[in-house]
């Protein structure tokens, strides 16, 4: 990757990316009453993130030299969103970058192009609590870099998708705060805690009771794009927060492969 790879890229992919996809904001910009703080976006998120072995907040990654990335290459940026490595060694596993490995050269230097585009913020956040080491779960075939071509192939996009907005990594059932993607892709049962209460992720393989396997296409694009459930009730956040301002931007074309992809997940309780 070299110094003019992130300044050739598409900005309106890389914001597409952030914003529909990724959903940095989620992490890294502070809430205000009514909603995100876009004053202060990319400065710091306000939720904490804690696990046994770290307790983390989401950092400034605007590209304020002092207090955020300003001054870090691509090199590093790339590291940090697809590696989990920080200029202080390995990030607390909230920063989701198993799911980033997959992305292509292009939409991981465009990602990056649109962060720097944005304006600065001079921040602090606390600096995270960390012990121990992680080990990385990658969802099965969303391991490493995908080629552009693979793309055009629906299920592979869909893959490719599901990967970036974490789909598998939130709805996999868990082993040590790890998602279990061997006995548990998709199956749900993860526990997420949030100003709002306790919500559960739920179950999205085939299985016509326990998942979404009678579920309509229509249906399952309601739930990601509105955050509605079959009956048309309100899901909890994190998932109704992500789906109202993240991915109801998704494209139909990405939509579209995203159910295709999750009609192959086997069928689990």
């Amino acid at each position: 990757m070299t110094a003019g790879d992130s300044a050739a890229a598409d900005l309106s992919r890389g914001q597409y990316l952030v914003e529909a996809l990724a959903a940095c904001d989620n992490c890294h910009t502070p809430r205000g009453p009514n909603g995100y703080d876009l004053s202060a976006r990319f400065s710091g998120g306000s939720q904490t993130f804690a696990g046994k072995d770290y307790v983390a907040r989401g950092s400034n990654i605007s590209p304020d030299k002092e207090t955020g990335v300003g001054d870090w290459g691509d090199d590093e940026l790339s590291a940090a969103i697809v590696a989990g490595v920080g200029r202080d060694g390995q990030l607390a596993p909230a920063m989701p970058s198993d799911s980033y490995r997959a992305l292509t050269n292009a939409d991981r230097n465009a990602m990056i192009a649109f962060l720097r585009a944005s304006p600065p913020v001079k921040a602090q956040p606390a600096p995270p609590q960390r012990h121990g080491s992680w080990s990385p779960h990658p969802a099965p075939g969303a391991e490493a870099t995908f080629d552009e071509a693979a793309l055009s192939d629906k299920i592979k996009r869909g893959l490719y998708v599901a990967s970036i907005a974490r789909c598998l990594a939130c709805h996999s059932a868990e082993v040590d705060d790890a998602p279990d993607h061997v006995n548990g892709l998709g199956a749900g049962g993860k526990i997420f805690r949030t100003p709002a209460g306790v919500a559960v992720a739920s179950n999205i393989t085939t299985h016509p009771g326990k998942g979404v396997g009678a579920w309509s296409d229509d249906e399952i694009k309601r739930a990601v794009t509105q955050g509605l459930s079959r009956k048309g009730e309100a899901l909890k956040p994190p998932m109704s927060t992500l789906a109202k301002a993240h991915f109801a931007k998704m494209s139909p074309d990405d939509l579209d492969a995203l159910v295709a992809y999750l009609r192959t997940l086997p069928a689990k309780e």
